[in-house]
């Protein structure tokens, strides 16, 4: 799944995890985060979402080009480990 917006934020992430949700349950399971220049706290809640029901559909989930600002973000929430971010 690729993200064609620019940002992750509290006014969107309700759209934008619903549409992950979906894209997760279709059984993709790998997430293009390239596009993201703005986002929140709530990026890593839709992050840390898509990774709880890709788990439980047991199907990992990967998150590939991270921005340098959302892995910061995981870090600073101490949940980095817990999101296969790069």
């Amino acid at each position: 799944m690729s993200f064609a917006v620019s940002s992750l934020n509290f006014s969107n992430a309700r759209e934008v995890l619903k549409e992950g949700l979906e894209a997760i349950a279709r059984g993709e399971h790998e997430c293009d985060l390239g596009n993201l220049v703005q986002i929140d706290s709530a990026s890593v809640a839709v992050l840390l979402a898509w990774q709880r029901a890709a788990l439980e559909n047991r199907s990992p989930l990967r998150f590939v080009r991270t921005p340098a600002s959302l892995v910061s973000l995981a870090k600073l929430y101490g949940v980095s480990d817990l999101l296969p971010l790069s």
